[in-house]
């Protein structure tokens, strides 16, 4: 039994990713991204779409929203969001450990250590962002 639950931890702690932020780098406008809350939504995204930033800057979440655009366009941070873009093989990491499939996606991470932060829910992908403030209070 205690074997079975050991396993069991094991996966279920292995079924969750990880963000190293030391050793993936984040840029805001010009400067490098150095997280400082304890939680994060992120928010991968196709600013193609007319009005998907504004509606990210907008959003009532529960956290602060760390919004990647798959085009790497820059906008103005709000209170509650803040714009990221990477670079091509960052981005690529981010894509394939998360298994990003669709966008937009979004998940909650969370501060493990100083800039280590573990996924705390599971991928959501959406249709749309026309509702996502009250996504963003449900996760």
């Amino acid at each position: 039994m205690i074997a079975a639950s050991f396993a069991y931890f094991n996966y279920k702690f292995a079924e969750y990713k990880f963000i190293n932020f030391s050793e993936w780098t984040f840029y805001e406008k010009k400067a490098i991204f150095t997280p400082k809350e304890d939680y994060y939504i992120v928010v991968f995204y196709s600013s193609k779409i007319k009005g998907t930033y504004e509606k990210l800057r907008d959003a009532n979440a529960s956290y602060p929203i760390l919004a990647i655009d798959y085009y790497q366009q820059t906008f103005d941070n709000s209170k509650r969001t803040q714009s990221l873009r990477a670079g091509t093989n960052t981005t690529l990491k981010l894509i394939q450990r998360f298994n990003i499939y669709k966008s937009p996606t979004i998940f909650i991470i969370k501060k493990v250590k100083e800039k280590l932060y573990k996924q705390d829910s599971m991928i959501h992908e959406l249709d749309t962002l026309d509702n996502i403030s009250s996504k963003l209070k449900r996760l």
